[in-house]
């Protein structure tokens, strides 16, 4: 992983024009590269823009790797072209499935942690590691209700998917302090648990409150500013593995990039606190 990379953000196509001439030291910037599969178009055109003048990182959200079948072999095809053209500093998906038997869906949704699902996973990941000749980053997922029928404990199975396969993990706090919250769970007891040697990647995130249920059923978002008890775990996290590439995501109700930069200012000096030799963390106007 390069060492410069610190903290990122989602790039967004209202902040095109402006991410282009930040330069912040240690950011980056990660999209889903499902919006930029085409071969040509200005969309590419500007993410090559981006990338020769930051690093890049590609997080997926279709391949569908708990469903029960292959990832698409066009689909993976299509991926394998983006990142020989984009070379990113890292690719990840979800830990989740969205295609089944013929039937897409627009979420990212849950499974029972069985042997069977393990077995059927690592297969994917290994398909699409193959495909795109790198490992790549898993993340861990946003829970709203107990599942029946585990054999595995989720930081168990996560490290038994990355002994099999020899992918990475994307840790995900946000998602770790929501599914604890809603599952009644432990979120520091879950993040002790976690295989942190294979992270390759955190995620930092906003939530909020079920609009119907309240305090009682928190929604993963990405709407909102990180919250404080997010950023707890963050530190907690880092702590243990000193510096890791983080990036904020905000999805919904996006901001003007500047407030965007002030989170991910936050991210990048608590990376520098933690490092042997803290970098300088003053971040340069955006012109």
């Amino acid at each position: 992983m390069p060492s410069l990379l610190t903290a990122g953000l989602g790039l967004k196509p209202q902040h095109y024009a402006e991410a282009l001439q930040c330069s912040a030291p240690g950011l980056w910037w990660e999209v889903h590269p499902e919006n930029y599969l085409a071969a040509g178009g200005p969309r590419l055109a500007w993410l090559e823009a981006i990338r020769a003048r930051h690093p890049v990182a590609l997080h997926g959200v279709s391949l569908s790797l708990a469903a029960d079948a292959p990832p698409d072999p066009g689909r993976l095809a299509r991926l394998a072209a983006l990142v020989r053209r984009i070379e990113p500093a890292i690719v990840s998906e979800h830990l989740a499935w969205s295609a089944w038997r013929g039937h897409y869906l627009p979420d990212l949704l849950p499974f029972p942690r069985t042997h069977a699902a393990l077995a059927r996973i690592t297969d994917n990941i290994a398909r699409t590691q193959e495909a795109l000749q790198r490992p790549i980053a898993i993340e861990n997922p946003t829970h709203y209700l107990h599942i029946d029928g585990h054999d595995w404990s989720e930081t168990d199975f996560l490290a038994e998917m990355v002994r099999r396969t020899g992918c990475a993990l994307l840790l995900d706090v946000n998602n770790v302090h929501v599914s604890a919250h809603n599952l009644g769970t432990d979120a520091q007891a879950y993040i002790e648990a976690f295989p942190l040697h294979a992270v390759a990647e955190i995620h930092l995130a906003g939530h909020h409150a079920d609009p119907a249920l309240g305090e009682a059923l928190l929604i993963d978002s990405h709407d909102a500013p990180i919250s404080a008890a997010v950023w707890a775990l963050y530190e907690q996290v880092l702590a243990r593995t000193g510096p890791v590439p983080t990036l904020i995501e905000r999805d919904g109700n996006v901001p003007a990039l500047p407030e965007l930069l002030a989170e991910r200012e936050q991210a990048h000096k608590a990376q520098g606190a933690r490092a042997q030799h803290a970098p300088d963390c003053e971040v340069a106007p955006c012109t």
